[in-house]
């Protein structure tokens, strides 16, 4: 066993296998992989191998689509085919029109990456698949690539592959511990021996907290019982004349696919139990758990319901085996957060049908440090020090529940909440709020206006939307209050630290003491990794602000670049501090009321920060708003929240002072053109694709400059602001754009603009286009037209009164 290598990649399932090819095709051939027991003998072995190009973001219909070629190319090989039954076609059913909605919109996102799902109604369903009942449907989405494979054959051909290109793999050698090294190297201690390695891959399955244990890291990854059954010939599947398509059915919680002449029919249970949580027996490998029909006999009759010909057919083999989920249903690829050279491929429950994309994009980030898309759908640094795995279990036992009832539009369910809260979160809910979840923090979405008001969730605009104008029109004429919790707050000192963050950012970092700006930082190939505000503050203190989500994420990016000297120190207050937004044209009335000092426009203006006291609590307020209406965003300790929320309620009395809560916020932001992180701000686009031009300050240095510079000002897209000629719905994120019928672009993100009365989108175009341009919108062409700028306020005299 070598000694020495560049990667080690620990665990041989379809994650680890995937990974290993993927690095070879990158071109590192100085790599190995580890595996205790045999290849597959985790979850891989014992799955129903779907493979679908459906996907619920862009990202991962890509890798679902890299996936599928590949496959396809590995069922081709002469000298070693893997078995694929590639173009069966799929059928997700659907009995609410919600979900027929959403099945359109799923429809237009698949477009931007060259799929093409179709929407079909209850009859063709039953057409296409000749086994189900139309009672109590209403239609269906068809993916016409859908199949699945075998997949002891898959990991052993990338396996095979791999080796041919240099590559080594261990098994029967099982992981005893992990140690890193000053130098971020890591020691791979096995039972064979050591390999010292300058990266390591966990790729563990439903083993990934044994290995996640030796780095001194929990992954939110926890494991659900799940089965399926295989029946015996079934004459309607000989008599078909074709192979039967794959069924997925949210209305009673199972799949299944063709098997032979019967079917595969697998289980999605109510009563549903995790996995592991207490530890996994040693000897668990190529293992099953013991069979439990019982606890799925009410799906099974709604399976029979659905398709009567199951209740004439016996029982082959049944398969009860472990399968695994994060907080939210997406696999974690990507960076482990707070470790250097440490990666990770984990949580994937539909791991035979993606793991090709998935290994494909890992390979990409460890090899050149980004992949060809946006990962951040899949960054295991998108869920923060909240992600436990009981959380985790939580979370996964209502998404096993509902593993075909997607998500819709700002729907958040209740499992696992609340997770994190403020000392206001019982108080803003008796005045009302519904609360949505941002990194685990309970915010408040809107103020319902009455306590039965409750929303029906769908794709076109619902009863909230004018309970949002109502919030926008109190911030626009009056005052509004909002907390904004979990706002990541980064406190930077050292003698180094204004030179270095100057160096991180492609604009300024603000010299003044007191004045705050806004700055961008750049990967190395010179697009947009992250945005900041940046707070000059007093005593050598810089405050670096950012997306909630963006906690480990923008950690981990600075720390990976501090200087070897000590020079520069960074200490988080993420979860000492929440933010209070006063916004609205009486905001400075109300704030002289509650706080000594001079606060006006001369006295404090627009992008300036100081120390104050609210009342008598302590706080850092700025003078920045991300609502286009005169604001101050007041930073203050968690201890104080209740304190300083009183003093401005009270002092907001005679000043009609109200709520206001995230929804508005968006629909004011997009009025202005302010961009939201990773919808419009994502890293495959540099700032001047991205239409922050101004920011980029060519005349100094900055992390990413020659990578901007070599791309020589060529625009591969641009992002514009667009008017949607649409009044009951607004698009959707990655709905796809069209100009004289071909495919031009897709959305980012969109809102209605209630103090404009207009529906406002962001999309990233072909650069050349500015006409003609129409956009899906639940399955219907609307005309979507460019404009120049911010539609509210283009001045921004507002923000300076």
């Amino acid at each position: 066993m070598k000694s020495q290598a560049r990667v080690v990649v620990i665990g041989g399932g379809i994650a680890g296998c995937s990974t290993l090819y993927h690095l070879t095709q990158e071109g590192w051939s100085d790599v190995v992989l580890v595996e205790r027991d045999e290849l597959t003998s985790g979850t891989t072995w014992h799955s129903a191998a779907q493979v679908t190009n459906f996907g619920m973001s862009q990202v991962m219909i890509g890798l679902k689509s890299h996936s599928i070629k590949l496959y396809k190319e590995l069922a081709a090989d002469i000298d070693y085919p893997v078995g694929y039954n590639y173009g069966d076609g799929g059928i997700r059913l659907a009995n609410t029109q919600a979900h027929m909605d959403g099945y359109a919109h799923f429809t237009s996102l698949a477009k931007g990456m060259g799929v093409e799902f179709e929407v079909l109604d209850a009859q063709e369903c039953a057409r296409r698949h000749p086994l189900i009942s139309t009672e109590n449907l209403m239609g269906g989405l068809w993916d016409p690539t859908d199949g699945h494979i075998d997949p002891a054959q898959l990991c052993q051909a990338l396996a095979r592959r791999a080796r041919a290109a240099g590559a080594e793999v261990y098994r029967f050698t099982s992981v005893t511990d992990l140690t890193q090294h000053a130098d971020d190297s890591w020691t791979v201690h096995t039972d064979k021996g050591d390999i010292r390695a300058e990266i390591v891959v966990n790729a563990c399955g439903y083993r990934v907290n044994e290995v996640g244990a030796m780095m001194g890291v929990e992954h939110p990854v926890a494991s659900m019982e799940h089965q399926y059954f295989i029946t015996e010939d079934m004459p309607g599947v000989v008599e078909a004349g074709h192979r039967i398509p794959l069924l997925r059915c949210p209305i009673s919680d199972y799949y299944s696919r063709q098997e032979k002449n019967g079917l595969l029919v697998g289980f999605y249970e109510q009563d549903c139990k995790t996995w592991g949580m207490d530890g996994i027996d040693p000897k668990f490998s190529n293992d099953l758990c013991p069979d439990d029909l019982d606890r799925v006999m009410d799906v099974l009759e709604g399976a029979i319901a659905r398709m009567p010909a199951l209740a004439e057919v016996g029982i082959k083999q049944v398969v009860n085996g472990p399968i695994t989920y994060t907080i939210d249903g997406t696999p974690l690829v990507g960076p482990i957060p707070g470790k250097r050279n440490a990666f990770c491929i984990i949580g994937l429950r539909a791991g035979l049908g993606e793991g090709g994309g998935h290994g494909w994009l890992l390979a990409q980030q460890i090899v050149h440090g980004e992949a060809c898309y946006d990962t951040w759908a899949l960054d295991p640094r998108r869920f923060t020090g909240h992600a436990t795995q009981e959380l985790t279990s939580l979370y996964a036992i209502q998404d096993y529940q509902n593993e075909f009832r997607f998500h819709l539009p700002h729907e958040h369910r209740s499992a696992g909440r609340p997770a994190k809260t403020t000392p206001l979160t019982p108080i803003l809910e008796q005045a009302g709020a519904h609360f949505t979840v941002v990194n685990g923090w309970e915010r408040s979405d809107y103020f319902k206006p009455t306590s039965e008001f409750v929303e029906d969730y769908g794709y076109r605009f619902t009863q909230v939307h004018e309970v949002v104008a109502t919030e926008v029109a109190q911030v626009q004429n009056h005052v509004g209050l909002a907390e904004v919790n979990g706002f990541n707050r980064i406190e930077i000192t050292g003698s180094g630290a204004r030179d270095w963050l100057d160096y991180m950012i492609c604009s300024r970092v603000p010299r003044k003491i007191g004045k705050v700006g806004l700055g961008y930082l750049l990967n190395e190939y010179g697009n947009v990794k992250a945005e900041a505000t940046i707070a000059n503050l007093p005593d050598g203190r810089i405050w670096y602000g950012s997306a909630a989500a963006a906690e480990f994420h923008d950690m981990d990016w600075l720390r990976q670049y501090l200087p070897k000297d000590g020079s520069v120190e960074l200490r988080s207050l993420t979860n000492d501090h929440t933010i209070l937004v006063l916004a609205g044209p009486k905001s400075r009335a109300v704030l002289s009321a509650c706080a000594r000092g001079d606060w006006s426009a001369p006295g404090f203006p627009w992008l300036s920060v100081r120390e104050a006291r609210i009342g008598h609590a302590p706080a850092i307020v700025m003078s920045v708003s991300f609502s286009g209406e005169l604001a101050y965003e007041i930073h203050v300790p968690n201890a104080s929240l209740f304190a300083a929320y009183s003093a401005l309620m009270q002092a907001g009395a005679a000043h009609d002072i109200g709520h206001f809560g995230a929804r508005a916020v968006d629909s004011m932001r997009m009025e202005k053109g302010y961009l939201h992180w990773k919808s419009d701000l994502i890293t495959e686009f540099d700032p001047y694709e991205t239409g922050l031009d101004r920011f980029v300050c060519q005349d100094k240095d900055f992390l990413g400059k020659s990578g901007l510079v070599a791309r020589g000002g060529k625009k591969r897209r641009q992002l514009r602001m667009l008017e949607i000629d649409a009044t009951y719905a607004s698009p959707q994120a990655s709905d796809s754009l069209y100009a004289g019928g071909e495919l031009v672009g897709s959305v980012t993100s969109a809102e209605w603009g209630h103090r404009t009365d207009k529906n406002i989108a962001y999309a990233f175009l072909q650069p050349d286009i500015i006409e003609g341009l129409t956009v899906d919108i639940i399955g219907k062409p609307y005309t979507a037209k460019v404009l120049n700028g911010p539609v509210y306020d283009p001045d921004n005299s507002r923000v300076k009164t």
